[in-house]
């Protein structure tokens, strides 16, 4: 959908579920004719939904550089969201940042991970070398370093309650995620401040903090089903996902980012999440009620 207006936000990886989320989150603020989407393809995926909000889509693939110039021109903040790709991807990302710089964008805001700087997880050495390439690209920017989202938990409630146990490699470690809304709330509030952001870092989680025992404890009181946790080992628990078909690499950064948690990577009780959003995050019951309506 073209507008006349030039478009001065613009959100990568907007068809993905966080991405779109932002979107929603953005036209209830700003006028729709001053907000762009970069989509990959624009007949597919959540892209009819975008345009029926009545901002502009934009096409452009982080492994085609060629497609961002177009993409980014007129920019003034853009919303620079991960890629979801497991190789390749800090090279995706300098591609994107390097766009950025040519395109004169005035503020990038770039989703990254929870203490991207001294996290254990396996997923947090691209988002710190995507953090230096911003740095060095002499940008203004401002870092979204995102806790887990919840509802990558609530997403094994149908498996947890066939088999009347939660599976997991978290032990005991204390997990402060959100939903995903309350991130793209997030980064919503960011995008439209009044106030400069640049150089600031975000460490985004949840208020609530649980252990998967007490997700499983949940799940079990709104279900009324006895639902029990069992922890694995990370290798065990990885060998588990696969058995039930998940991809091999969606499984590894499951099982690595629960053997992460047990050791502490997801948590954070800073609450600067709810302090940048102006309202408490969504409760971990709340996520699991939505769960069960869906299932």
């Amino acid at each position: 959908m073209h507008t006349t207006a030039q478009p001065r936000f613009l959100v990568t990886g907007a068809s993905g579920e966080l991405g779109a989320l932002v979107i929603e989150e953005l036209v209830r603020s700003v006028p729709s004719a001053e907000i762009a989407a970069l989509v990959r393809d624009p007949e597919r995926g959540a892209a009819h939904r975008l345009k029926a909000l009545g901002v502009q889509l934009r096409t452009g693939d982080y492994d085609h550089p060629e497609t961002l110039d177009a993409a980014f021109a007129g920019t003034e903040r853009l919303l620079f969201i991960s890629s979801n790709a497991t190789e390749g991807r800090v090279a995706q990302h300098c591609k994107v940042v390097e766009a950025a710089a040519r395109a004169g964008v005035s503020l990038v805001a770039y989703t990254s991970v929870l203490h991207a700087d001294t996290s254990r997880l396996s997923l947090a050495a691209d988002h710190w070398e995507t953090e230096a390439a911003l740095r060095a690209s002499g940008l203004p920017f401002v870092i979204l370093r995102n806790s887990w989202y919840t509802e990558n938990y609530t997403a094994r409630i149908p498996v947890a309650l066939e088999h009347h146990t939660l599976i997991g490699a978290a032990g005991d470690g204390r997990i402060a995620s959100a939903a995903r809304a309350d991130y793209a709330a997030a980064a919503a509030v960011v995008l439209t401040s009044s106030e400069n952001p640049t150089g600031r870092v975000f460490e985004l989680a949840g208020d609530e903090i649980y252990t998967l025992s007490e997700l499983a404890a949940e799940i079990s009181r709104q279900s009324g089903q006895d639902v029990a946790y069992r922890n694995l080992d990370k290798i065990a628990y990885e060998q588990a996902l696969l058995g039930a078909n998940v991809p091999e690499e969606l499984a590894a950064l499951l099982a690595d980012s629960d053997a992460g948690a047990a050791e502490g990577a997801l948590f954070d009780d800073s609450r600067q999440l709810s302090a940048l959003i102006g309202r408490p995050t969504t409760p971990l019951a709340t996520s699991v009620a939505q769960a069960l309506r869906s299932h």
